[in-house]
């Protein structure tokens, strides 16, 4: 089940963060799925985590999505993420920069019959200011 679920998450990652695929999301995504650390303004639920999605997608031009460590335990998955773009549309309220830059995200989320129902995550937003 853990090696399933960690499949799961690189699908996410792969399919809907990079390549924008959001007819993936109700594979993976329980429609009631609780996000513990949202996004300024996200909405709920899976629509929530669409509207995060495009967002980032917007935000991050030519975004490359790489699962840096994915760890796996009962019902539990843990993902370190970098994400890379160049910052050219306004991303949780940062103005664009213009520049190369890259957002790390370490996400815990809880599985249930192979979709993601929670997630409590980190994001160092650091990046995007810090770089050039």
């Amino acid at each position: 089940m853990s090696d399933d679920n960690k499949a799961k998450m690189r699908e996410f990652y792969n399919e809907v963060m990079q390549k924008g695929n959001f007819a993936k999301l109700d594979e993976l995504i329980a429609p009631a799925f609780v996000d513990h650390q949202p996004a300024p303004g996200q909405a709920p639920g899976a629509e929530g985590v669409k509207q995060f999605v495009t967002a980032m997608r917007a935000a991050l031009t030519g975004l490359q999505v790489t699962v840096e460590h994915i760890v796996a335990e009962g019902d539990k998955v843990v993902a370190h993420v970098s994400m890379r773009g160049k910052h050219t549309g306004e991303l949780m309220g940062m103005p664009p920069s213009g520049k190369d830059v890259t957002m790390r995200v370490s996400d815990l989320v809880r599985m249930e019959n192979g979709k993601a129902v929670e997630r409590w995550g980190v994001e160092d937003m650091s990046g995007l200011s810090g770089q050039g």
